[in-house]
C-alpha cells in the first residue's frame, strides 16, 4: 500500500503515518511520503493507494483540497484504486469529492473516501477507515484476478 499526503500544519502528515501504520497492523507493506516525493516504485507496486489533503478554504464555503496543483502533477494512475481522504478542522465541504475528481482525471479509480477531523486524529477512528477500505477493495481484486 501506499499513503501519498500534502500536509500544511501537520494534521494531514499525521493521518497519513496512522493510514500506513493501520496497514501494516492489516498485514500490508506500506509506504508513506509527500505529494512531492512520490514513491514511484512504491506506486508502481501498490494494490491501493491512500492520497490525502488539507482542507484549505473559508470556514462554512469554499472548502477544496489544500494545494490541489500538487495533485494534479502527480504521475498517471492508469486503473489505480484509489481512496481519498482529507483533515479538516471545522468543515470540509466537498474537499474528497474535488480530490477525487482530480485523481479520477489522472486515470485513478477511486474507491472510497473520508473526511477526518482534527480532534479524530486517533488510530481507532483511521483504523476503521482502513478496514472499511481494505473490505471495500478485497472484492475488486479478486474480481480483477479471476
Amino acid at each position: 500500500m501506499l499513503v501519498i499526503y500534502e500536509s500544511m500544519g501537520g494534521n494531514t502528515k499525521r493521518a497519513a503515518e496512522l493510514i500506513g501504520g493501520g496497514c501494516t497492523f492489516l498485514g500490508a507493506e506500506s509506504t508513506v511520503c509527500s505529494v512531492t516525493t512520490v514513491d514511484l516504485h512504491a506506486l508502481a507496486e501498490a494494490d491501493l493507494v491512500f492520497i490525502g489533503s488539507w482542507t484549505d478554504g473559508l470556514f462554512l464555503f469554499g472548502q477544496r483540497p489544500g494545494r490541489v496543483g500538487r495533485f494534479k502533477k502527480l504521475p498517471w494512475l492508469d486503473g489505480k484504486h484509489v481512496s481519498v481522504f482529507c483533515t479538516y478542522a471545522v468543515n470540509a465541504g466537498g474537499t474528497v469529492d474535488a480530490l477525487s475528481k482530480v485523481l479520477t482525471s489522472k486515470g485513478a479509480v477511486v474507491v472510497g473516501g473520508e473526511a477526518i477531523k482534527r480532534s479524530q486524529l486517533d488510530a481507532e477512528h483511521i483504523g476503521k477507515f482502513v478496514a472499511e477500505q481494505f473490505d471495500a477493495l478485497v472484492p475488486k481484486v479478486l474480481a480483477a484476478a479471476g
